[in-house]
């Protein structure tokens, strides 16, 4: 059954998606020594059991049911998230990270034309805009980093934002009224995964219990709550105005890292990040306008 929220409160849980995956690269720093696949296992681990009970308690106890109901959708859902997480770490280990974030950043690009193109999602002018101003203030960011990289790389962070963009579309779906199912199916994917990726390294499984307990907290709250909020959010909000809204993770990192370890953080990055957060603020005031206009 789904709940009744109304477009700016759609804004509001997407806004908190984004401000949670915000503090990932804070406490990926905070987990010491680990491979990037094991940090993948111990966080997709903790993702399982937190998705599980939220589904179990939104469906009376019945979260196989709900599976089901998703069907194929939830499955290619969650198959984009296993994707975007394992493109993305592939992306950063091969090319540059400034590389690998801005062309992430095409993740708002991609979802309106896919929300157009699977859903005929209409996408505002406002909206548009805001993209291209956003796209901008990233491309400010990360220019100082941008080098040619490794081909490879380069289209393993373009899968991730295809990806990601795919799994936000979807979310849109009558039959993925609850994108729990889809979540859960892409933490279970993600273990397997990279415990394939392990077993195939020989590094092993073993992390210090500070590290392991960090990697755990990630999925359970960073992941398991911020993607359900994501996925509620996007019951009432477009697709491409969600990944825009989700940008917020980027301007905020840097700032966590400074504040509890001291790293600074470059002109350009502040400089970036303030325009990526006009364009958030302009895109959400002109269409709650517009939204305002509309009511008789």
């Amino acid at each position: 059954m789904r709940t009744a929220i109304s477009y700016r409160q759609g804004v509001l849980l997407v806004l908190a998606a984004g401000v949670m995956w915000s503090f990932m690269g804070l406490l990926i720093r905070l987990v010491g020594e680990a491979t990037t696949w094991q940090v993948l296992f111990y966080r997709s681990l903790g993702m399982i059991p937190v998705l599980y009970a939220t589904l179990a308690v939104r469906t009376g106890g019945r979260p196989g049911a709900a599976m089901r109901r998703a069907g194929a959708t939830g499955v290619i859902g969650g198959a984009c998230l296993v994707v975007a997480f394992a493109a993305a770490i592939f992306a950063i280990q091969s090319t540059t990270v400034a590389n690998a974030v801005f062309l992430f950043s095409a993740t708002p690009l991609l979802s309106a034309i896919l929300g157009r193109v699977l859903l005929g999602e209409a996408v505002r002018a406002v909206t548009w805009l805001a993209i291209a101003v956003a796209m901008v203030g990233i491309f400010i960011m990360v220019r100082e980093g941008l080098a040619a990289g490794a081909g490879i790389g380069n289209l393993a962070a373009l899968a991730s934002a295809a990806a990601f963009a795919v799994f936000t579309v979807l979310t849109r779906r009558e039959e993925m009224a609850d994108a729990t199912p889809a979540i859960l199916t892409g933490a279970v994917l993600s273990v397997a995964v990279s415990a394939a990726a392990i077993a195939a390294a020989g590094t092993g499984f073993a992390l210090p219990l500070r590290g392991a307990l960090i990697a755990l907290g990630m999925g359970a709250v960073i992941l398991g709550v911020g993607l359900s909020l994501f996925a509620l959010g996007g019951r009432v909000v477009p697709a491409a105005e969600m990944s825009l809204l989700a940008l917020l993770e980027v301007i905020l990192g840097p700032v966590w890292v400074w504040l509890v370890l001291g790293e600074t953080a470059t002109l350009a990055t502040f400089a970036g990040g303030a325009i990526v957060l006009a364009a958030l603020v302009f895109n959400t005031l002109a269409t709650g306008l517009s939204a305002a206009r509309a009511l008789p």
